[in-house]
């Protein structure tokens, strides 16, 4: 009879455990975002900085969209990739700029758990196809550059669309894996990022489990994949300067203008990735500022570094204008 009541009581309690973790896996509905500042005179600046930052990185991006699109003459390898390249930008940078911007006005900075987490699937889909893409558009420069004769066989249109359509594939497949494991995370209560945005390293903070196995995926897939292509690029940049020294006087100048532009884009985009995603998950004070830079200062910057470097893009433009205006 003792026997019997102490297996009772064993299920009772065995039930209560489950029935609590259960819930406590499914009571986080939301989840609190602190934002840049808690401030109210610097949240009213940081609307109107935003604001501005995302108004010049859609229109500079639509810009040269639009600009390669209806030029005839730019139609080779470089100007089809960094058409892709604009709408990349412009889809990244509306994953976290809106958001910010409107929580900038608002006391309680709130997002659904479903919406938490197309946020995270769209930094990471975007981000993936940007990283994948600026290492295509540097095998393009080697190509141009170190075979000029077989460029167009090499990387013509047939090529692009496939590389294009590759990376799209395997970032998707990327993406959705990241989801996959953060998804079934339980989140019992604690709701509040001290962040602007959401990403998988804040989500692996407030999960009610042991995640260190997890932080070390998120830094093998997203953080290696920065760390690979990084150094691919490095390497292809490297080997393009040393081929440059066959080359003349202007065709050393011509050809460096293209390898600066790729470069700066590269350090500014690939240098903030690879510290926030090759280390454990931490909550650090300069996470705010480097996530800032890389999410949409970049977006903001590519088009600037690309038409202020290139004499045929500032030439299209001017084309485009007066062909309206007339």
């Amino acid at each position: 009879m003792e026997n019997l009541n102490k297996s009772k009581i064993l299920s009772t309690f065995s039930g209560n455990i489950i029935s609590f973790h259960k819930k406590s896996t499914n009571n986080v509905t939301e989840f609190v975002l602190l934002g840049l500042t808690e401030n109210p005179k610097m949240r009213k600046i940081i609307f109107a900085v935003f604001l501005f930052i995302y108004i010049i990185s859609m229109a500079g991006n639509l810009l040269i969209l639009i600009t390669i699109t209806a030029s005839s003459f730019l139609g080779s390898a470089m100007y089809f990739f960094l058409a892709y390249l604009s709408f990349i930008d412009a889809c990244y940078a509306s994953v976290n700029n809106p958001k910010l911007i409107r929580d900038s006005l608002q006391e309680k900075k709130t997002i659904l758990f479903n919406g938490c987490m197309a946020q995270v699937f769209g930094e990471h889909f975007f981000g993936g196809v940007e990283v994948i893409l600026l290492t295509v558009m540097a095998y393009n420069c080697y190509v141009a550059i170190c075979k000029p004769l077989h460029c167009a066989t090499i990387m013509n249109r047939r090529v692009c669309m496939l590389l294009v359509g590759v990376s799209w594939m395997g970032v998707f497949l990327h993406a959705t894996i990241q989801l996959l494991f953060i998804f079934p995370l339980p989140f019992c209560g604690l709701n509040v990022n001290y962040h602007f945005m959401w990403d998988l390293n804040p989500l692996l903070n407030l999960a009610c489990t042991g995640t260190h196995i997890l932080g070390l995926f998120v830094a093998a897939s997203s953080g290696f994949i920065c760390l690979l292509n990084f150094l691919l690029l490095l390497v292809s940049y490297v080997v393009i300067l040393h081929f440059l020294k066959t080359h003349s006087l202007e065709g050393r100048c011509k050809a460096l203008s293209t390898c600066v532009s790729h470069i700066t884009v590269v350090v500014l985009f690939f240098v903030p990735c690879i510290f926030v995603y090759m280390r454990p998950p931490a909550n650090l004070s300069i996470d705010k500022a480097v996530a800032v830079f890389y999410t949409m200062i970049t977006p903001m910057l590519n088009p600037v570094i690309y038409t202020l470097r290139n004499a045929q893009m500032k030439n299209a433009i001017r084309n485009l204008f007066s062909r309206k205006f007339i």
